[in-house]
């Protein structure tokens, strides 16, 4: 990079000297200090009848090597070719002068080097040489743009940025995304930006040709807030779940497991088994036996790779995996502290919202009566779904176990006490696609049925409105009129939940669309039918309480667009994330995409 920074000319014509045919050109010193253009002489002669001069910040230099394009030799120079760029320029203008540099015998002469034993030898050194000359390229856009060559040798030196091995980073930190990987298909890895925000290069133009590599670059080089995750601190002890038997039997997997699995395995007969037996039963039947190409299966494959493990995979050996785990689980709780941290690291997460509910004396017991020290990557998010759906029965048990009266200003200090007391980031809860019953004016299947704040039967059987009703569950004017599984009239959403979120300035984070119990005998595996959710009591919501701001996420593809529209028109209302089956490549790109040109950036991607 330093060589090709002195073999580029100057565009100021004020160094511009008259060129001889000797293949002359005259260059540009990066800013001087005092001493050196205080010198007593000049213009100097340095070698070959070559000049410089301190004062003025220019020097001359000879270089006439020929690039090659596609095996023939151009009549442009080395020189030539870099003076084209009239001004400085994004790192990736510079790949292919820089890469045809790095070939040329009296360049790099890097071209024996490209020699493969065999094909995939040959792709791998290709590629090593795309990622040569992308670390390149960065250091030559930074040089040319103003940023100065001993502070870059600084950052190497201190580790700073994306050198965070010093003098021994690998290429591939500080290249820019080389454009092998610049595809839709390759999992986009953090890593650090190896232009740091202090960079002249961040105040240059960025053109049509280069918006792709810098935009995927940048995007690559942001840590990330993951807002919504049942992740829990270490110090949580057993409700902290890693490892490789927990990802492995997570419910996606887990469900995924029984489309295929031999009819003498039960789901009761399942769960009875530890759990290192059933993830050893899932590792065989969908890593070893299928191929794991789900979303689900995938993420456990990026997963262990970007841990390093990619030959264990590649020999397919959970033993060894297990061992990796092991190895940090021997050290107690700082190895799991440790794993974690290294975790976040990797993934480039900056904090991740946890999912914390007061209502679970499982979990509650970690908070009070003295809460438990955790570090700043996690943050609380408090879960409310009692009081969001008038749920009366629970919200009064936790509120005597807890020593609280039952009125409603208790209540409201319950909550208060919470917050104080986990600090949330909001609060939120998951709201099924149903709807609850609405009084009965007489006879028929809905006799006797009295409005409630959750409709426990409707929970039981998928589309069970619909049938009630007698409508299709995606006639939209069908529901308009029923009320939905959010009590609107409960006193605890009224009188408790939104008067503490609008005193405390606390959002409200909503998921809907959720079918609790489909298949009730895979447990938490068994959840999730998607079906069209009604939006107008969020409607209604974001109306009716304006000075309380609403996060709200949708199960159910269909129901997008109408979210969509209705954050565009209340401005209390965040759309965010794709949620649980929403989470797939293929309707990310979609959603994202529907979201951008109706939200501009309004909105917090997945």
């Amino acid at each position: 990079a330093a060589i090709l920074r002195f073999l580029t000319p100057s565009s100021n014509t004020a160094f511009k000297k008259p060129e001889n045919q000797n293949g002359i050109y005259t260059g540009w010193l990066d800013t001087l200090s005092d001493d050196a253009a205080g010198s007593s002489e000049d213009t100097v002669s340095y070698a070959d009848g070559l000049r410089y001069n301190l004062r003025e910040g220019w020097y001359e230099f000879r270089c006439s090597m020929k690039l090659i394009s596609n095996g023939v030799q151009r009549e442009m120079t080395l020189p030539e070719a870099l003076s084209k760029f009239k001004e400085p320029r994004q790192p990736s203008a510079y790949h292919d002068i820089v890469k045809n540099y790095l070939l040329q015998p009296q360049g790099g002469n890097l071209q024996s080097l490209l020699d493969g034993a065999d094909d995939d030898d040959a792709l791998f050194k290709s590629i090593t040489l795309d990622v040569f000359a992308s670390a390149v390229s960065v250091l030559y856009a930074r040089m040319v743009s103003g940023d100065n060559m001993i502070q870059l040798l600084v950052e190497m030196l201190q580790g700073d940025h994306a050198c965070t091995s010093g003098l021994e980073t690998s290429c591939q930190f500080i290249a820019e995304v080389p454009l092998h990987v610049q595809d839709s298909v390759t999992p986009l890895h953090y890593s650090v930006s190896p232009i740091p925000t202090d960079s002249s290069l961040m105040n240059r133009k960025v053109k049509a040709a280069d918006i792709h590599s810098v935009v995927w670059s940048e995007v690559r080089g942001q840590e990330v807030i993951d807002l919504h995750t049942h992740l829990l601190p270490p110090s949580h002890g057993a409700l902290c779940l890693w490892g490789i038997d927990e990802m492995l039997t997570y419910h996606y997997l887990v469900s995924e497991y029984f489309m295929t699995a031999p009819a003498d395995i039960t789901p009761e007969g399942f769960f009875a088994m530890n759990k290192n037996h059933q993830a050893d039963l899932i590792w065989e039947s969908l890593f070893i036996q299928r191929s794991p190409i789900s979303e689900a299966t995938r993420g456990v494959l990026t997963t262990l790779q970007a841990l390093g493990l990619q030959s264990d995979v590649d020999n397919r050996d959970l033993d060894a995996i297990r061992k990796f785990y092991d190895g940090f689980r021997e050290e107690g709780l700082k190895g799991v502290e440790k794993f974690v941290g290294e975790v976040y690291r990797i993934a480039g997460v900056r904090y991740a919202l946890m999912t914390n509910i007061p209502f679970d004396s499982n979990e509650a017991q970690h908070w009070r009566p003295m809460k438990k020290e955790y570090p700043e990557t996690f943050k609380s998010a408090l879960r409310v779904d009692p009081l969001l759906a008038g749920d009366r029965k629970t919200v009064e048990n936790a509120l005597r176990a807890s020593g609280y009266s039952t009125s409603l200003e208790d209540a409201r200090k319950y909550l208060h006490d919470w917050c104080d007391t986990m600090k949330p980031e909001y609060l939120m809860a998951s709201t099924p696609h149903d709807f609850s019953l609405p009084p009965s004016e007489g006879g028929g299947t809905l006799s006797g049925v009295t409005k409630k704040g959750v409709n426990e039967s409707s929970l039981q059987s998928p589309f069970a409105f619909a049938d009630l009703t007698g409508n299709d569950c995606n006639d939209c004017e069908a529901t308009d009129n029923l009320p939905s599984i959010i009590n609107e009239t409960s006193d605890f959403l009224t009188e408790v939940l939104m008067p503490v979120c609008e005193e405390r300035d606390l959002p409200l984070a909503l998921k809907i669309g959720a079918h609790r119990s489909v298949n009730p005998a895979l447990l938490s595996a068994g959840d999730g039918l998607v079906a069209f959710a009604d939006t107008n009591s969020l409607a209604r919501l974001c109306g009716r309480f304006p000075k309380v701001r609403f996060l709200a996420t949708f199960l159910s593809r269909n129901n997008q667009q109408e979210a969509c529209v209705l954050a565009s028109k209340f401005r209390n209302l965040h759309i965010y994330g794709c949620w649980w089956f929403c989470n797939n490549p293929s309707i990310i790109k979609e959603i994202t995409q529907m979201r951008v040109e109706m939200l501009g950036t309004a909105f917090t991607a997945q």
